[in-house]
């Protein structure tokens, strides 16, 4: 791992705070993912399981968690099975933890190799009555794949079908949603990194660059701060390509006069950021393009302010709406009659803005929350409104990563990322 070892006790609190929610007698069992082929011995980047990284800081394939609070053995109530290191693989693949390393990292003291799972699982469901299986419940999943968390559910209800069974994903929803400060300071390191990619970017940008420079641009800054790269797949979109929302090809030409909108955030540590910003090819804004964003600035800054302990999901979003129809009244992108006239299941200002305004965000860049339920201190949140105007050739999105305060407006954990205009000019034509 490139980054800095993080503190046991966040993930010695984190098993607290779900051994506590589990039934009477029941026992948690959390995998690590797959390591995914491309063809032959070719292998997609290891990427952990959030869950099993969020409970155990573990880092690394072949790892199994398993939670048992009210085993009879008290050595028993937390277990790591790891893969066995040797001298072989450490030739070949690099060290893997120790049971020592496995400690020190976790904070789990009873480490068995990965070999020994089978037999130690068997006395352990003896013991216990219910047995919790991790299923991917997220609001926006939609997994085509077998994962190795799903073979391991099919075997062990096949092994031991007349256990009672629970789910870990409702308890891991709720305490993911709300971060802790070593997670709050593991988020503002990925964000600090990504200034640093942005106010590169800034210095870097001018007509006839290419998407993919930019794109470039950005992952130098990221891998020589410590992180693995970007959060999430980036949009790198000058001119028209704005207005496609999930535009990630990123290789066409910017040409002079146009914006480019950057949706792009580093990792830290397994732990996502999120910016969006939007930027002129020739370092300066037109007054139609300044006009736009600035309204879309004016929406962030007043969606932000909604976001307070207590709110709810539908309710903010509807708020954000009236905002957003105020400032597209303004600039003459639609009126009166279209509002008047608007579908209530599509409103007037959706033809220009589509998009939600908020989402989670944490060890997964669309992170664990249930939209349903209050907002609550300490959860973070994008705050990312935007304006497409296809027929002007043009999108502005803006996005920040804020954290919910227990009073007044959430804090802005991008604050130091550059967004106003004058700020945005003022760097690119520093000479």
């Amino acid at each position: 791992m490139k980054y800095h070892r993080i503190n046991s006790q966040l993930f010695i609190k984190n098993r607290n705070g779900f051994t506590s929610k589990m039934k009477p007698n029941s026992l948690a069992v959390f995998n690590s993912n797959d390591i995914y082929p491309v063809s032959a011995d070719s292998t997609m980047p290891f990427e952990q399981h959030r869950d099993i990284f969020y409970l155990s800081g573990v880092d690394q394939e072949e790892s199994v968690l398993v939670l048992f609070p009210d085993c009879p053995k008290q050595k028993h109530r937390e277990i790591l099975f790891l893969k066995e290191t040797n001298e072989h693989i450490a030739v070949w693949e690099g060290e893997k933890l120790t049971k020592e390393a496995a400690l020190a990292t976790s904070g789990i003291q009873t480490v068995y190799w990965l070999q020994d799972m089978e037999k130690v699982l068997f006395e352990l469901m003896t013991q216990c009555d219910t047995v919790y299986i991790n299923t991917n419940e997220h609001y926006r999943a939609n997994v085509e794949t077998e994962t190795r968390e799903d073979r391991f559910t099919k075997w062990l209800l096949g092994k031991y079908p007349a256990h009672s069974v629970a789910k870990s994903n409702p308890i891991l929803q709720r305490l993911r949603s709300v971060k802790n400060q070593i997670e709050l300071d593991l988020m503002q390191h990925a964000c600090n990194i990504t200034n640093k990619g942005f106010r590169r970017i800034l210095n870097f940008v001018q007509p006839d660059v290419w998407e993919y420079e930019i794109e470039a641009e950005f992952i130098h800054e990221f891998l020589r701060n410590r992180s693995k790269g970007f959060a999430y797949t980036p949009i790198i979109a000058s001119g028209n390509n704005a207005n496609v929302l999930h535009y990630i090809e990123n290789n066409q030409q910017c040409k002079a006069g146009d914006l480019i909108l950057l949706d792009v955030g580093a990792e830290y540590a397994n732990y996502s950021s999120d910016m969006s910003r939007t930027i002129p090819v020739s370092g300066r804004f037109t007054d139609r393009q300044k006009d736009v964003y600035n309204a879309v600035n004016r929406v962030k800054e007043e969606a932000t302010k909604l976001l307070v302990p207590g709110a709810l999901w539908e309710e903010y979003h509807v708020e954000v709406g009236n905002i957003m129809t105020s400032e597209l009244l303004g600039l003459g992108l639609i009126d009166k009659a279209d509002v008047q006239n608007e579908d209530p299941n599509w409103p007037a200002y959706k033809k220009y803005f589509m998009h939600g305004t908020s989402h989670h965000i944490g060890l997964d860049t669309h992170d664990y929350g249930l939209l349903h339920e209050p907002m609550q201190p300490n959860m973070v949140f994008t705050v990312e409104p935007g304006i497409y105007i296809p027929e002007e050739g043009f999108g502005v999105r803006l996005e920040d990563d804020v954290v919910i305060q227990e009073s007044g407006a959430p804090f802005n954990l991008m604050g130091d990322i550059p967004i106003e205009v004058d700020e945005i000019e003022n760097i690119m034509n520093q000479s």
